[in-house]
Protein backbone atom coordinates (compact mmCIF):
# COMPACT_ATOMS: atom_id res chain seq x y z
CA UNK A 1 0.00 0.00 0.00
CA UNK A 2 1.14 3.25 -0.86
CA UNK A 3 -1.28 5.73 0.77
CA UNK A 4 -3.20 6.36 3.68
CA UNK A 5 -6.59 5.78 1.89
CA UNK A 6 -5.51 1.74 1.00
CA UNK A 7 -4.33 1.28 4.54
CA UNK A 8 -6.82 2.61 6.41
CA UNK A 9 -8.78 -0.37 5.12
CA UNK A 10 -6.54 -2.48 7.47
CA UNK A 11 -8.26 -3.84 10.36
CA UNK A 12 -6.57 -2.67 13.51
CA UNK A 13 -7.15 -4.03 16.62
CA UNK A 14 -8.42 -1.72 20.20
CA UNK A 15 -6.99 1.29 20.34
CA UNK A 16 -4.61 1.16 17.47
CA UNK A 17 -4.59 3.68 14.80
CA UNK A 18 -3.04 4.41 11.25
CA UNK A 19 -0.03 7.09 11.12
CA UNK A 20 3.01 7.95 8.76
CA UNK A 21 6.12 8.61 10.00
CA UNK A 22 7.35 12.46 9.45
CA UNK A 23 10.80 12.29 11.77
CA UNK A 24 13.18 10.22 12.91
CA UNK A 25 15.17 11.73 15.79
CA UNK A 26 17.65 9.46 17.66
CA UNK A 27 15.08 6.84 19.31
CA UNK A 28 11.91 9.21 19.32
CA UNK A 29 9.47 10.25 16.18
CA UNK A 30 6.98 12.22 14.70
CA UNK A 31 3.99 10.49 13.66
CA UNK A 32 1.25 12.38 10.89
CA UNK A 33 -2.24 11.60 12.03
CA UNK A 34 -4.78 14.09 10.78
CA UNK A 35 -3.06 16.79 9.87
CA UNK A 36 -0.94 16.25 13.41
CA UNK A 37 2.55 15.45 13.92
CA UNK A 38 2.38 13.88 17.09
CA UNK A 39 5.63 12.45 19.54
CA UNK A 40 5.92 8.82 19.52
CA UNK A 41 8.51 6.30 20.73
CA UNK A 42 8.84 2.08 19.37
CA UNK A 43 6.93 -0.36 21.83
CA UNK A 44 9.97 -2.80 23.42
CA UNK A 45 10.00 -5.63 21.20
CA UNK A 46 11.49 -3.39 18.29
CA UNK A 47 15.00 -3.04 20.48
CA UNK A 48 14.98 -7.35 19.22
CA UNK A 49 14.53 -6.05 15.77
CA UNK A 50 17.20 -5.31 12.88
CA UNK A 51 18.07 -1.57 12.50
CA UNK A 52 15.93 -1.81 9.04
CA UNK A 53 12.90 -3.09 10.86
CA UNK A 54 12.79 0.18 12.93
CA UNK A 55 10.78 2.67 11.57
CA UNK A 56 11.82 5.37 9.15
CA UNK A 57 10.17 8.36 7.53
CA UNK A 58 7.30 7.68 5.24
CA UNK A 59 6.49 4.48 6.60
CA UNK A 60 3.02 3.52 7.48
CA UNK A 61 2.50 2.78 11.13
CA UNK A 62 0.08 1.28 13.68
CA UNK A 63 0.15 2.52 17.60
CA UNK A 64 -1.35 3.96 20.21
CA UNK A 65 -2.07 7.38 20.71
CA UNK A 66 -1.59 9.03 24.00
CA UNK A 67 -3.23 12.32 23.89
CA UNK A 68 -1.12 13.15 27.25
CA UNK A 69 2.09 12.24 26.23
CA UNK A 70 4.07 10.08 23.73
CA UNK A 71 1.99 7.91 21.19
CA UNK A 72 3.35 3.90 21.21
CA UNK A 73 4.50 2.48 17.83
CA UNK A 74 3.64 -0.95 17.67
CA UNK A 75 3.94 -2.15 14.11
CA UNK A 76 5.35 -1.07 11.00
CA UNK A 77 3.30 -1.37 7.76
CA UNK A 78 4.68 -3.35 4.57
CA UNK A 79 6.84 -1.04 2.49
CA UNK A 80 6.34 -0.91 -1.63
CA UNK A 81 9.86 0.66 -1.30
CA UNK A 82 12.90 1.30 1.06
CA UNK A 83 15.88 3.59 0.29
CA UNK A 84 19.59 2.88 1.83
CA UNK A 85 23.15 3.85 1.41
CA UNK A 86 26.07 2.82 3.40
CA UNK A 87 26.93 5.06 6.37
CA UNK A 88 30.02 4.70 5.95
CA UNK A 89 32.54 3.12 3.42
CA UNK A 90 34.71 1.77 5.57
CA UNK A 91 31.96 -0.43 7.53
CA UNK A 92 28.69 -3.02 6.51
CA UNK A 93 26.34 -0.14 8.39
CA UNK A 94 23.58 1.63 6.51
CA UNK A 95 22.22 4.56 6.59
CA UNK A 96 18.04 4.05 5.95
CA UNK A 97 16.72 7.51 4.13
CA UNK A 98 13.18 6.62 3.38
CA UNK A 99 10.15 4.06 3.23
CA UNK A 100 7.00 4.21 0.30
CA UNK A 101 8.57 6.99 -2.31
CA UNK A 102 6.50 6.58 -5.59
CA UNK A 103 9.44 8.61 -7.08
CA UNK A 104 12.84 10.10 -5.92
CA UNK A 105 13.67 13.05 -7.35
CA UNK A 106 17.63 12.89 -8.01
CA UNK A 107 18.30 16.30 -7.79
CA UNK A 108 21.19 18.23 -9.55
CA UNK A 109 21.40 21.29 -10.50
CA UNK A 110 23.17 22.82 -13.71
CA UNK A 111 26.45 24.08 -12.72
CA UNK A 112 29.54 22.47 -10.91
CA UNK A 113 27.61 20.39 -9.15
CA UNK A 114 26.45 18.60 -12.07
CA UNK A 115 27.89 14.93 -12.21
CA UNK A 116 27.08 11.84 -14.38
CA UNK A 117 28.94 9.25 -12.53
CA UNK A 118 26.93 10.57 -9.24
CA UNK A 119 23.21 10.63 -10.89
CA UNK A 120 23.96 6.73 -12.13
CA UNK A 121 24.94 6.54 -8.48
CA UNK A 122 21.58 7.89 -7.27
CA UNK A 123 19.98 5.76 -9.61
CA UNK A 124 21.15 2.69 -8.72
CA UNK A 125 20.21 3.21 -5.14
CA UNK A 126 16.34 4.23 -5.93
CA UNK A 127 15.79 1.61 -8.58
CA UNK A 128 17.44 -1.12 -6.15
CA UNK A 129 15.20 0.53 -3.31
CA UNK A 130 11.56 -0.13 -5.74
CA UNK A 131 11.23 3.53 -6.02
CA UNK A 132 10.69 5.41 -9.82
CA UNK A 133 13.84 7.95 -10.14
CA UNK A 134 13.33 11.14 -11.82
CA UNK A 135 16.49 13.34 -12.37
CA UNK A 136 15.40 17.17 -11.68
CA UNK A 137 18.05 19.43 -13.21
CA UNK A 138 17.52 22.39 -11.03
CA UNK A 139 18.93 26.20 -12.42
CA UNK A 140 18.37 25.33 -16.11
CA UNK A 141 18.26 29.41 -16.58
CA UNK A 142 22.31 28.95 -15.58
CA UNK A 143 23.13 26.87 -18.77
CA UNK A 144 23.34 27.43 -22.52
CA UNK A 145 22.15 24.22 -23.10
CA UNK A 146 20.25 22.19 -20.19
CA UNK A 147 18.93 19.70 -23.31
CA UNK A 148 22.15 18.53 -23.75
CA UNK A 149 22.65 17.22 -20.16
CA UNK A 150 19.22 16.13 -19.84
CA UNK A 151 19.96 13.64 -23.21
CA UNK A 152 23.23 12.63 -21.38
CA UNK A 153 21.05 11.95 -18.42
CA UNK A 154 18.96 9.86 -20.43
CA UNK A 155 21.46 7.43 -21.38
CA UNK A 156 22.05 5.82 -18.02
CA UNK A 157 19.15 3.99 -18.38
CA UNK A 158 15.71 3.86 -19.80
CA UNK A 159 13.88 3.53 -16.40
CA UNK A 160 15.31 7.15 -15.59
CA UNK A 161 13.15 10.19 -16.42
CA UNK A 162 14.81 13.74 -16.42
CA UNK A 163 13.09 17.35 -16.60
CA UNK A 164 15.29 20.35 -16.56
CA UNK A 165 13.30 22.99 -15.02
CA UNK A 166 14.00 26.51 -13.36
CA UNK A 167 12.02 27.77 -10.36
CA UNK A 168 13.30 31.45 -10.52
CA UNK A 169 11.90 32.00 -14.11
CA UNK A 170 9.15 28.94 -13.42
CA UNK A 171 9.45 26.94 -16.27
CA UNK A 172 9.34 23.21 -16.25
CA UNK A 173 7.83 23.09 -12.72
CA UNK A 174 4.38 21.91 -15.13
CA UNK A 175 5.79 18.81 -15.69
CA UNK A 176 6.61 17.67 -11.78
CA UNK A 177 2.45 18.22 -10.91
CA UNK A 178 1.82 14.39 -12.75
CA UNK A 179 4.04 12.88 -9.75
CA UNK A 180 2.30 14.81 -6.86
CA UNK A 181 -1.12 13.28 -7.24
CA UNK A 182 -3.36 12.75 -4.26
CA UNK A 183 -2.12 9.88 -2.29
CA UNK A 184 1.82 9.70 -4.20
CA UNK A 185 4.77 10.41 -2.23
CA UNK A 186 8.25 11.58 -3.67
CA UNK A 187 11.52 11.44 -2.21
CA UNK A 188 13.46 14.57 -2.59
CA UNK A 189 17.41 13.15 -2.79
CA UNK A 190 21.02 15.36 -3.94
CA UNK A 191 24.36 17.15 -2.77
CA UNK A 192 24.12 20.15 -1.09
CA UNK A 193 23.07 23.14 -3.16
CA UNK A 194 21.27 21.17 -5.66
CA UNK A 195 18.12 23.42 -4.58
CA UNK A 196 16.35 20.77 -3.37
CA UNK A 197 14.83 23.13 -0.48
CA UNK A 198 13.92 25.71 -3.18
CA UNK A 199 12.23 23.17 -5.59
CA UNK A 200 10.29 21.93 -2.04
CA UNK A 201 9.02 25.27 -1.69
CA UNK A 202 8.12 26.28 -5.30
CA UNK A 203 6.48 22.61 -5.51
CA UNK A 204 4.33 23.18 -1.83
CA UNK A 205 3.76 26.70 -2.63
CA UNK A 206 5.07 27.67 0.50
CA UNK A 207 7.88 28.34 1.70
CA UNK A 208 8.61 24.75 4.12
CA UNK A 209 11.92 24.83 4.83
CA UNK A 210 14.67 27.50 4.10
CA UNK A 211 17.47 27.60 1.49
CA UNK A 212 20.82 28.88 1.74
CA UNK A 213 23.11 30.33 -0.11
CA UNK A 214 25.27 28.94 -2.90
CA UNK A 215 29.65 29.82 -2.74
CA UNK A 216 31.05 31.44 -5.93
CA UNK A 217 34.32 29.51 -5.69
CA UNK A 218 32.97 25.79 -5.79
CA UNK A 219 28.98 25.92 -6.55
CA UNK A 220 28.54 24.10 -3.00
CA UNK A 221 25.84 25.72 -0.71
CA UNK A 222 25.47 25.23 3.19
CA UNK A 223 22.79 22.04 4.13
CA UNK A 224 19.85 23.49 4.74
CA UNK A 225 18.13 20.17 5.60
CA UNK A 226 19.43 18.86 8.64
CA UNK A 227 17.02 15.51 9.22
CA UNK A 228 14.40 13.61 7.10
CA UNK A 229 11.01 15.04 7.30
CA UNK A 230 8.33 14.13 5.08
CA UNK A 231 5.51 17.18 3.88
CA UNK A 232 1.97 16.75 3.36
CA UNK A 233 0.45 18.67 0.83
CA UNK A 234 -2.96 20.55 0.65
CA UNK A 235 -3.73 17.68 -2.19
CA UNK A 236 -2.76 14.84 -0.11
CA UNK A 237 0.22 14.08 -1.74
CA UNK A 238 3.13 14.01 0.16
CA UNK A 239 7.10 14.92 0.04
CA UNK A 240 10.39 13.54 1.30
CA UNK A 241 12.86 15.61 2.03
CA UNK A 242 16.80 14.75 2.92
CA UNK A 243 19.82 16.10 3.92
CA UNK A 244 22.13 17.03 1.15
CA UNK A 245 24.81 14.54 0.63
CA UNK A 246 27.78 15.08 -1.09
CA UNK A 247 28.53 11.16 -2.39
CA UNK A 248 26.50 8.33 -2.30
CA UNK A 249 27.46 4.83 -1.67
CA UNK A 250 26.69 1.59 -3.29
CA UNK A 251 25.30 -1.13 -1.03
CA UNK A 252 22.92 -4.10 -1.41
CA UNK A 253 22.28 -2.59 -4.87
CA UNK A 254 22.96 -5.49 -7.09
CA UNK A 255 19.11 -5.04 -8.76
CA UNK A 256 19.58 -1.60 -8.57
CA UNK A 257 23.10 -1.39 -10.83
CA UNK A 258 21.42 -4.45 -13.23
CA UNK A 259 18.33 -2.39 -14.04
CA UNK A 260 21.03 1.03 -14.87
CA UNK A 261 23.10 -0.69 -16.81
CA UNK A 262 20.73 -2.99 -18.42
CA UNK A 263 22.17 -2.82 -22.12
CA UNK A 264 25.66 -3.95 -20.77
CA UNK A 265 24.14 -6.73 -19.23
CA UNK A 266 22.96 -7.56 -22.25
CA UNK A 267 25.89 -7.40 -24.22
CA UNK A 268 27.61 -9.51 -21.58
CA UNK A 269 24.97 -12.27 -22.21
CA UNK A 270 25.96 -12.13 -25.55
CA UNK A 271 29.82 -12.79 -25.27
CA UNK A 272 31.16 -16.12 -26.12
CA UNK A 273 32.67 -16.66 -22.80
CA UNK A 274 30.26 -16.89 -19.36
CA UNK A 275 32.99 -15.22 -17.51
CA UNK A 276 34.15 -12.94 -19.93
CA UNK A 277 35.93 -9.95 -18.31
CA UNK A 278 35.90 -7.82 -21.66
CA UNK A 279 39.69 -7.16 -21.69
CA UNK A 280 41.27 -9.53 -24.74
CA UNK A 281 38.97 -12.79 -24.67
CA UNK A 282 37.69 -13.12 -28.42
CA UNK A 283 33.93 -12.91 -29.59
CA UNK A 284 33.41 -10.31 -26.69
CA UNK A 285 30.40 -8.58 -27.50
CA UNK A 286 31.05 -5.78 -25.03
CA UNK A 287 34.36 -4.81 -26.85
CA UNK A 288 32.35 -4.89 -30.08
CA UNK A 289 29.99 -2.83 -29.00
CA UNK A 290 32.66 -0.32 -28.02
CA UNK A 291 34.60 -0.66 -31.13
CA UNK A 292 31.35 0.36 -32.86
CA UNK A 293 30.46 3.58 -30.86
CA UNK A 294 27.23 1.70 -29.51
CA UNK A 295 28.97 1.67 -25.94
CA UNK A 296 31.46 3.78 -24.59
CA UNK A 297 34.33 2.82 -22.00
CA UNK A 298 33.61 5.50 -19.34
CA UNK A 299 30.13 3.57 -19.10
CA UNK A 300 31.55 0.33 -18.89
CA UNK A 301 34.25 1.43 -16.17
CA UNK A 302 31.31 2.78 -14.15
CA UNK A 303 29.00 -0.19 -14.07
CA UNK A 304 32.46 -2.55 -13.26
CA UNK A 305 33.03 0.01 -10.51
CA UNK A 306 29.45 0.31 -9.27
CA UNK A 307 29.07 -3.54 -9.26
CA UNK A 308 32.58 -3.92 -7.35
CA UNK A 309 31.18 -1.55 -4.53
CA UNK A 310 28.11 -3.31 -4.40
CA UNK A 311 29.94 -6.91 -4.05
CA UNK A 312 32.35 -5.93 -1.64
CA UNK A 313 29.45 -4.43 0.53
CA UNK A 314 28.38 -8.11 1.28
CA UNK A 315 31.47 -9.28 1.76
CA UNK A 316 31.45 -6.49 4.92
CA UNK A 317 28.15 -7.31 5.87
CA UNK A 318 28.87 -11.16 5.95
CA UNK A 319 32.50 -10.12 8.14
CA UNK A 320 30.40 -8.05 10.30
CA UNK A 321 27.55 -10.50 10.71
CA UNK A 322 30.36 -13.35 12.01
CA UNK A 323 32.05 -10.73 13.79
CA UNK A 324 28.96 -9.79 15.88
CA UNK A 325 28.02 -13.54 16.27
CA UNK A 326 31.56 -14.55 17.40
CA UNK A 327 31.14 -11.90 19.98
CA UNK A 328 27.84 -12.86 21.22
CA UNK A 329 29.07 -16.44 21.19
CA UNK A 330 32.21 -15.83 23.42
CA UNK A 331 29.65 -13.64 26.00
CA UNK A 332 27.68 -16.98 26.43
CA UNK A 333 30.62 -18.51 26.63
CA UNK A 334 31.65 -16.20 29.61
CA UNK A 335 28.33 -16.22 31.03
CA UNK A 336 28.49 -20.02 31.39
Amino acid sequence: MNDIKKATKDKLSGKARLGRISAVHKGSFLIRFEGQDLPARVKGSFYEKPPEDWPVVGDFVSFEPSPAGVSLILSVHERTSFLQRPDSAKTAAMQYMAANADYTFIITSLNDNYSYNRIARYAGVVLAGGSVPVVILTKADLCADPEHYAEEVRGISDRVRVHAVSVLQGTGLDALKPYLEPGKTVCLVGSSGAGKSTLLNALAGEELMKTGAIRESDAKGRHTTTHRQLFELENGACIIDTPGMREIGVASAESGVDDTFADIIELERQCRFSNCRHEKEPGCAVKAAIARGELSAERLKLYRSLSSESRNYEKKKEISRYVKAMKKMKGREHFD
